[in-house]
């Protein structure tokens, strides 16, 4: 029996993780929604010969159709119990309910009526002892320390000339001169100069053109024609590629190949500064090297402290969902990429950003950004079943007060008529669920088992490959676990309408009228 309301329900397990409810409303309560209903429309339509709100039954029922009433209350039953009866018997559902054909309501006797819904399965880990972790020590190493100086060296290097006889590598920095002309041989003043700072790899320049100057030495020469039409297909494209050069970016559509004439002038070399107290103190502006090593390992444990809890937790959970068994049912799996994808273009939407320009500085194509969000999707799936079974291996629950107190710390105006409007749309159970994922989390990273990780050794081990050019990477701040629930609930799934539609009463009102 359901709470503050006539309504009892049985539920049945279906196969492929399908529920079956049946839903039976008291006779009392249909009485009283039937009433409810004739008042109602007396109110709302106008009636020949009666006051607004004065018409008989017979009256409404010969102007608006015998059975205008008995569907309207039949919706309204249907819509309004099916979510209590998913809360209050537990249901986790991941897919629209399937209703099955019903009759109408009658006056004085109950109305039963049943659906079918997926719900998540219950899917088991292959171990519930402590997870194993790697995680970096805290505190700061001197290995750290000499890691940021020389990203500090890095940042304040200067150039000098080579020798005569040094060629232009992958990565070398040059000062070259330049002649541009387009494909109706005319010059193009913005690429034309007769001495111009440039780096190979920098992107300024399409890949193609760099491997035209690698092996050339000072005072050399190369003459060759970028095809326009291999990075932009038509005159009239204006999409840029994926990681479009930006100084050919301002050319597209405008001409089909650019001629070049490149002169190296020079060949450098980069001059990073030595460390000690004069550059500690002149280029830094602290008193000695000694005194900067001290900020910078103050700032690396303070970012480690704050970084700390949230890389354990992921840890932690990457390495649960390794142990979930089955496979991830394609309806729940729909579902997180569908709310990956919402909030991603919030985000973008948030930021002023098209999803153009995202792929573009990302480097990715449309279709390399749907794998990716299909893998977060699966990662996602995994470690909330793989929470689930550790919650219920271990018995953990959520209490009444428990889900009242998230609606509280929510900082809505009126938790309790939020509260009760989840509960009206069947929603409770999301929050239920969270509070116990919360409780297996903090539960799975207290009992963790956790090794030092030496990032230092790591490095060196990952330095011994062939040597690669380096590719910018950027990192991604990972985003907090709200616990407050939203405050507008997600729309309910609206079941299968009653045979009379509003639509076809507010006709035959007019009618009446």
């Amino acid at each position: 029996m359901m709470e503050d309301s006539y309504v009892e329900t049985k539920v049945e397990a279906l196969e492929d993780n399908r529920t079956k409810v049946t839903v039976t409303v008291d006779a009392a309560d249909i009485d009283a929604r039937i009433k409810k209903t004739y008042k109602d429309f007396a109110n709302k339509y106008n009636f020949p010969g009666f006051r607004k709100g004065k018409a008989p039954r017979p009256i409404i029922d010969n102007a608006l159709g015998a059975e205008a009433v008995r569907a309207t209350v039949t919706d309204d039953v249907v819509n309004g119990t099916y979510p209590l009866a998913i809360d209050d018997c537990d249901l986790y559902p991941i897919a629209k309910p399937e209703f099955d054909e019903t009759d109408l309501v009658e006056a004085g006797k109950p109305y039963t009526f049943s659906f079918t819904v997926t719900v998540k399965p219950e899917i088991e880990i292959s171990s519930y002892e402590p997870v194993e972790i790697e995680l970096p020590a805290e505190g700061t190493t001197d290995a750290e320390i000499d890691e940021q100086i020389d990203a500090l060296r890095e940042h304040y290097y200067s150039f000098e000339d080579a020798s005569a006889a040094t060629k232009v590598k992958e990565d070398s920095y040059i000062d070259l001169a330049m002649k541009a002309t387009d494909d109706k041989g005319e010059e193009i003043p913005s690429l034309t100069t007769e001495n111009r700072p440039y780096g190979l790899g920098a992107n300024l320049f399409p890949a193609e053109f760099d491997e035209q100057l690698v092996g050339l030495k000072k005072g050399q020469t190369a003459t060759f024609t970028l095809d326009m039409r291999r990075r932009w297909p038509s005159p009239s494209a204006r999409t840029p590629p994926a990681d479009p050069p930006i100084m050919l970016s301002a050319l597209a559509g405008k001409t089909e190949k650019i001629n070049f004439e490149v002169e190296v002038k020079v060949v450098k070399k980069k001059i990073v500064p030595e460390v000690n107290d004069e550059w500690a103190k002149e280029q830094m502006g602290f008193e000695s090297v000694e005194d900067l090593r001290a900020r910078i390992a103050e700032s690396v444990t303070s970012q480690k402290a704050d970084m700390m809890p949230r890389l354990k937790e992921n840890a932690c959970l990457y390495a649960l969902a390794e142990r979930v068994e089955g496979d991830v049912p394609e309806a729940m799996l729909e579902d997180a990429e569908a709310s990956l994808i919402q909030d991603f273009f919030q985000q973008l939407q948030s930021q002023g950003m098209t999803f153009d320009v995202y792929l573009a500085q990302q480097g990715i194509t449309p279709d390399q950004f749907k794998e990716d969000v299909k893998k977060q999707a699966e990662d996602m799936s995994k470690q909330d079943l793989a929470l689930d079974a550790w919650a219920r291996h271990f018995g953990m629950e959520a209490t009444a007060e428990e889900v009242t107190e998230e609606f509280v710390k929510s900082g809505v105006e009126d938790p309790a008529a939020l509260e009760a409007e989840w509960r009206s749309n069947g929603q409770l159970h999301m929050v239920r669920q969270g509070v116990i994922r919360t409780k297996a989390v903090k539960d799975i990273m207290d009992k963790a088992v956790v090794t030092e990780l030496d990032l230092s050794k790591k490095k060196d081990e990952e330095k011994k490959p062939a040597k690669k050019a380096a590719a910018k990477k950027t990192a991604k701040k990972d985003e907090a676990a709200g616990d407050e629930p939203a405050k507008k609930p997600a729309k309910k799934a609206a079941p299968k309408k009653a045979a009379k539609k509003d639509e076809d009463v507010e006709a035959k009102a007019d009618d009446a009228e």
